[in-house]
Protein backbone atom coordinates (compact mmCIF):
# COMPACT_ATOMS: atom_id res chain seq x y z
CA UNK A 1 0.00 0.00 0.00
CA UNK A 2 2.91 2.35 0.63
CA UNK A 3 4.30 2.30 -2.98
CA UNK A 4 0.90 3.31 -4.38
CA UNK A 5 0.75 6.27 -1.98
CA UNK A 6 4.19 7.50 -3.09
CA UNK A 7 3.34 7.08 -6.77
CA UNK A 8 0.19 9.17 -6.41
CA UNK A 9 2.12 12.07 -4.84
CA UNK A 10 4.83 11.90 -7.48
CA UNK A 11 2.20 12.14 -10.20
CA UNK A 12 0.44 15.04 -8.43
CA UNK A 13 3.72 16.88 -7.94
CA UNK A 14 4.65 16.35 -11.60
CA UNK A 15 1.31 17.72 -12.80
CA UNK A 16 1.62 20.76 -10.56
CA UNK A 17 5.17 21.38 -11.75
CA UNK A 18 4.00 21.33 -15.37
CA UNK A 19 0.71 23.20 -14.91
CA UNK A 20 1.88 26.00 -12.61
CA UNK A 21 4.11 27.79 -15.15
CA UNK A 22 1.40 27.54 -17.79
CA UNK A 23 -1.24 29.05 -15.53
CA UNK A 24 1.10 31.75 -14.22
CA UNK A 25 2.14 32.73 -17.76
CA UNK A 26 -1.37 33.30 -19.13
CA UNK A 27 -1.89 36.86 -17.76
CA UNK A 28 1.44 38.00 -19.20
CA UNK A 29 0.44 36.99 -22.72
CA UNK A 30 -3.00 38.58 -22.40
CA UNK A 31 -1.35 41.93 -21.63
CA UNK A 32 -0.88 42.92 -25.27
CA UNK A 33 2.78 43.72 -24.65
CA UNK A 34 4.87 42.65 -27.67
CA UNK A 35 7.81 41.81 -25.42
CA UNK A 36 5.69 39.24 -23.61
CA UNK A 37 4.26 37.66 -26.73
CA UNK A 38 1.12 39.79 -27.14
CA UNK A 39 0.02 41.63 -30.26
CA UNK A 40 1.17 45.16 -31.01
CA UNK A 41 -2.18 46.56 -32.13
CA UNK A 42 -2.20 49.96 -30.43
CA UNK A 43 0.96 51.81 -31.46
CA UNK A 44 -0.33 55.20 -30.17
CA UNK A 45 -0.77 54.12 -26.56
CA UNK A 46 1.78 55.14 -23.93
CA UNK A 47 3.96 52.24 -22.86
CA UNK A 48 5.72 51.85 -19.54
CA UNK A 49 9.50 51.82 -19.78
CA UNK A 50 11.18 48.48 -19.39
CA UNK A 51 14.06 47.94 -16.96
CA UNK A 52 16.48 47.68 -19.89
CA UNK A 53 15.47 51.11 -21.19
CA UNK A 54 15.68 52.68 -17.74
CA UNK A 55 19.12 51.23 -17.03
CA UNK A 56 20.54 52.69 -20.24
CA UNK A 57 19.84 56.31 -19.36
CA UNK A 58 20.11 57.18 -15.70
CA UNK A 59 18.26 60.31 -14.52
CA UNK A 60 21.19 61.35 -12.32
CA UNK A 61 23.40 64.19 -13.52
CA UNK A 62 26.94 63.25 -14.42
CA UNK A 63 29.67 64.49 -12.13
CA UNK A 64 31.86 67.14 -13.69
CA UNK A 65 35.40 67.95 -12.62
CA UNK A 66 37.99 70.30 -14.05
CA UNK A 67 41.05 68.27 -15.08
CA UNK A 68 42.90 71.22 -16.61
CA UNK A 69 45.35 71.22 -13.66
CA UNK A 70 46.74 67.84 -14.73
CA UNK A 71 49.76 68.93 -16.75
CA UNK A 72 51.75 65.74 -17.37
CA UNK A 73 49.64 63.74 -19.81
CA UNK A 74 51.45 61.17 -22.00
CA UNK A 75 51.55 62.27 -25.64
CA UNK A 76 49.21 60.37 -27.96
CA UNK A 77 47.32 58.60 -25.17
CA UNK A 78 43.56 58.48 -24.96
CA UNK A 79 42.25 59.99 -21.71
CA UNK A 80 39.30 58.60 -19.77
CA UNK A 81 37.93 60.83 -17.01
CA UNK A 82 36.67 59.43 -13.71
CA UNK A 83 35.27 62.54 -11.99
CA UNK A 84 33.89 60.72 -8.95
CA UNK A 85 37.43 59.64 -7.92
CA UNK A 86 39.37 62.70 -9.22
CA UNK A 87 41.25 60.44 -11.60
CA UNK A 88 42.36 60.42 -15.24
CA UNK A 89 43.12 57.11 -16.92
CA UNK A 90 45.64 56.99 -19.76
CA UNK A 91 45.30 54.40 -22.55
CA UNK A 92 47.63 53.85 -25.47
CA UNK A 93 46.35 53.94 -29.03
CA UNK A 94 46.33 50.14 -29.21
CA UNK A 95 44.11 49.88 -26.11
CA UNK A 96 46.66 49.06 -23.40
CA UNK A 97 46.55 50.87 -20.03
CA UNK A 98 49.36 53.39 -19.72
CA UNK A 99 48.79 54.62 -16.17
CA UNK A 100 46.65 57.14 -14.37
CA UNK A 101 46.78 60.43 -12.49
CA UNK A 102 44.91 61.05 -9.26
CA UNK A 103 44.53 64.14 -7.14
CA UNK A 104 45.40 63.70 -3.46
CA UNK A 105 44.99 66.83 -1.36
CA UNK A 106 47.20 69.59 -2.78
CA UNK A 107 49.04 67.30 -5.22
CA UNK A 108 48.40 65.33 -8.38
CA UNK A 109 50.18 61.98 -8.37
CA UNK A 110 50.95 60.24 -11.66
CA UNK A 111 51.23 56.45 -11.76
CA UNK A 112 52.55 54.11 -14.43
CA UNK A 113 50.67 51.06 -15.74
CA UNK A 114 51.96 48.90 -12.86
CA UNK A 115 50.59 51.31 -10.23
CA UNK A 116 53.93 52.80 -9.14
CA UNK A 117 54.09 56.56 -8.51
CA UNK A 118 56.35 58.17 -11.12
CA UNK A 119 55.68 61.89 -10.69
CA UNK A 120 54.17 64.29 -8.15
CA UNK A 121 52.80 67.65 -9.23
CA UNK A 122 52.32 70.18 -6.40
CA UNK A 123 49.37 72.50 -6.98
CA UNK A 124 49.85 76.22 -6.40
CA UNK A 125 47.57 78.26 -4.16
CA UNK A 126 45.87 79.72 -7.24
CA UNK A 127 45.19 76.23 -8.67
CA UNK A 128 43.84 75.10 -5.31
CA UNK A 129 41.41 78.07 -5.21
CA UNK A 130 39.91 77.22 -8.62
Amino acid sequence: MMPVFRKKWKVMFGLCAVALPLVAGVPAYADGDPLNGGDDDDSDAHRASSMHNLAGKLPLPRAHKDFSKYHFVPQGDRIVEQPDTNRLLFWTKDGQPDGYAQRRGSSVIYYNAQGQAIRVQRLTAQEMAD
